[in-house]
């Protein structure tokens, strides 16, 4: 696949790191000739009901994992939804999942606001465990499946 945007953007707490967040991450080193990562800050993601893994653990294991594709990227700590997207006029599009598709909506917006070009907003279709569900972190935090959707 031919690089199709200069800086692309993809986002998440990568918790739990799973074959969901491999699929979101190749697809925006796929496409991109540079690729902004960002992940969600310790404080940012104690807002959810569960225990999260510490930030510099997430890191390494993304570092890990896109340590293989020849693209020069860049990891940044958010602390809000939208990151840098709102405010970095230089992405040309964004990653998401379906379920933070409405995220990558409202960046959009805010970007109009500023007159800043509008973001393309890819959608990655979920991957399915094998018990044809969806992988989330929350599955593996609760022992359902694995990281790689097998069922526990």
């Amino acid at each position: 696949m031919d690089k199709k945007y200069k800086k692309i953007a993809v986002g998440g707490t990568f918790d739990k790191f799973h074959r969901g967040h491999e699929k979101l991450l190749s697809t925006a080193f796929k496409m991109g000739e540079e690729v902004l990562i960002g992940v969600t800050s310790d404080r940012f993601a104690s807002n959810k009901n569960h225990e999260i893994e510490l930030y510099s653990i997430r890191v390494n294991r993304i570092n890990s994992f896109v340590r293989k594709y020849k693209v020069p990227y860049e990891i940044k700590e958010i602390f809000d939804a939208y990151g840098t997207a709102d405010k970095d006029s230089t992405i040309d599009a964004i990653v998401v999942s379906k379920e933070t598709e409405k995220t990558a909506l409202k960046i959009n917006e805010v970007r109009f606001q500023k007159n800043f070009k509008l973001l393309d907003i890819i959608v990655i279709e979920w991957v399915l465990a094998s018990d044809g569900i969806p992988i989330s972190s929350t599955r593996i935090r609760k022992g359902e499946i694995d990281s790689v959707g097998k069922t526990l």
